[in-house]
């Protein structure tokens, strides 16, 4: 029988560390890779092919969300399991509409990542109890209220959404262009329909939007006086 092959996609090393020291112990798991940011957890997918895709949300050069998207658009047979310590609506609306097969707090425990691993490999779909709470309260909620900011996100190009990213994090056009392999005219003009399609005149505005989204995660920095 041959083993489940798994792709660990997380931007912090101690997680993946873990998840690969973890899932080793059973025999018919097999790690293929470990990607520390979307961007490269696309390029080791397409690479490896693996059967899984353990995903992190909240990532750098490309979030969780997008990266599961272009996965699943040229790996359609590989099933992604959404693997996050958040919880927020944003998150759970993008994680539905992205096409995850699975989506996991981590708080879990590491049988019940194996569980889900097994369930999503043979054709089924996964959610911790507190998620699948959640996804039935949302569900329950005045029909288009919650998923406000979700359907916006599916709005725009999986392009659109990469600059998105890029911009909410710092980086000026020079350096998405760069990190994108396009030009700075392309950069500006996305950037000018990001505006116009939602509606947002300035790059806090976008940022906000991006963090509201579950694009990119609000990273809170305490100053000691």
């Amino acid at each position: 029988m041959n083993p489940i092959t798994i792709l660990i996609a997380d931007d912090h090393t101690i997680v993946r560390e873990g998840l690969r020291k973890m899932l080793e112990l059973d025999h018919d798991l097999k790690i293929v890779g470990e990607a520390r940011d979307g961007r490269e957890a696309v390029h080791l997918a397409t690479t490896h092919t693996p059967d899984i895709v353990l995903m992190d949300i909240a990532m750098p050069r490309l979030n969780g969300l997008e990266a599961t998207r272009q996965i699943l658009k040229v790996l359609p047979n590989t099933k992604i399991i959404i693997l996050t310590a958040h919880s927020d609506d944003a998150y759970l609306n993008g994680a539905t509409d992205c096409g995850a097969a699975g989506f996991l707090l981590k708080q879990i425990s590491g049988n019940e990542i194996c569980q889900a691993i097994r369930k999503v490999k043979n054709g089924g779909v996964y959610a911790s109890s507190q998620v699948t709470k959640r996804i039935q309260e949302i569900n329950h909620t005045i029909p288009g209220q919650s998923k406000a900011s979700s359907r916006k996100a599916t709005q725009l190009t999986s392009r659109e959404t990469e600059v998105l990213q890029l911009i909410a994090e710092g980086n000026a056009n020079k350096q998405t262009a760069a990190e994108l392999s396009i030009s700075i005219k392309t950069v500006e003009k996305h950037r000018a329909q990001l505006m116009t399609k939602l509606g947002i005149h300035d790059t806090a505005g976008l940022t906000r939007y991006a963090i509201a989204a579950g694009i990119i995660k609000c990273n809170v920095q305490v100053t000691i006086l």
